[in-house]
């Protein structure tokens, strides 16, 4: 599993842009975003939308559940389960109705809903360490 450091919010960007400029993030996956409240899966999705579309402004959806942004490439569909506590909560958000159509889908605090969704094609998880400074665990399931 590839182990990338970061020791401000603009790196963690940088990590996201990284990732999908390698093409180890397209349209079609789904990313399963794990890590404390002001870890940084925000700035890290921030930096993955800027790849395909560098004037995006992206923001964390916590309030909305689902931020979509459009691109030249398809939707970047950017979740937050933050408020999600059972799987009727998860089928309120129309979640399902969003899988299998190509999109880049993006989510936040995936670990709750990792019980009610077994599929997902990458990881990342990002820690706090000390400071400004973050671990971010990639992992490409397949």
């Amino acid at each position: 599993m590839p182990e990338f450091f970061s020791d401000s919010e603009q790196e963690t960007e940088e990590i996201g842009f990284a990732l999908a400029k390698k093409d180890k993030i397209k349209f079609g996956d789904i990313v399963a975003l794990k890590g404390d409240l002001g870890a940084g899966k925000t700035a890290f999705t921030r930096g993955l939308a800027k790849f395909f579309s560098p004037s995006l402004r992206v923001v964390s959806p916590t309030f909305s559940i689902l931020n979509e942004y459009k691109t030249t490439a398809g939707r970047i569909l950017h979740f937050d389960m933050y408020r999600i506590e059972s799987e009727e909560d998860l089928l309120s958000t129309g979640f399902y109705d969003c899988l299998g159509g190509g999109d880049l889908i993006v989510i936040e605090w995936f670990e709750k809903i990792s019980d009610f969704f077994g599929e997902n094609t990458v990881n990342v998880e990002i820690a706090k360490l000390r400071g400004d400074k973050r671990k971010i665990v990639f992992e490409r399931l397949e």
